[in-house]
């Protein structure tokens, strides 16, 4: 765990040009903070103990604003920028060297029922995201037979409900704004 955890500082140092010491990042930084917590959280649930790795997950929402389930599965040297209302569920499983910035989420399309209306639990809910992924702000991606390939870019505000192959960059269309100034119209 503790080998894990300076993997995850490294990579806030080498990836934030904001940052200027380890102990800035350890003290300072909500997507640092939240990743710590949850490798804790996240032994505890792998070891059976939800109700443990839920109170660490909910103390970490508390302090950072940031949500991950503590049953999602994080490889190394993953790096959250900003991070404000990043959620991540249950079943996600995410590679190494990925990069979240804020308000992404990582979630469930639908719940499936049962003949009597409640909810199916243990299915596969929630997307996976191979490694070398850079996912920007906003970003929602949804279902969890949805699959970000490896080395791929999402670009800020995508909403994602099918899988993506390796090397891609998904953006939206680039919106024309226009601009009022002085009773002056002007489209950008």
């Amino acid at each position: 765990m503790f080998a894990r955890m300076r993997e995850d500082l490294a990579a806030f140092m080498e990836r934030d040009p904001a940052a200027r010491s380890a102990i800035e990042i350890m003290l300072l930084y909500p997507g640092y903070k939240a990743v710590r917590m949850h490798r804790k959280a996240n032994f505890f649930y792998r070891h059976n103990m939800y109700f443990l790795a839920r109170a660490i997950s909910q103390r970490a929402v508390r302090k950072t604003g940031i949500e991950i389930h503590p049953g999602a599965t994080i490889g190394r040297r993953f790096f959250i920028d900003h991070g404000t209302g990043v959620v991540i569920g249950e079943t996600c499983i995410i590679g190494k060297n990925v990069k979240l910035y804020q308000g992404v989420t990582l979630g469930a399309l639908s719940f499936a029922k049962d003949e009597n209306g409640n909810l199916v639990k243990g299915n596969k809910r929630h997307p996976d995201v191979e490694d070398n992924v850079v996912i920007y702000a906003g970003a929602t991606i949804l279902g969890g037979e949805t699959r970000i390939g490896h080395d791929s870019v999402i670009g800020g505000n995508v909403w994602l409900v099918h899988s993506v192959p390796p090397f891609s960059k998904v953006y939206n269309s680039q919106p024309s704004p226009t601009v009022k100034s002085n009773n002056n119209q002007v489209s950008l």
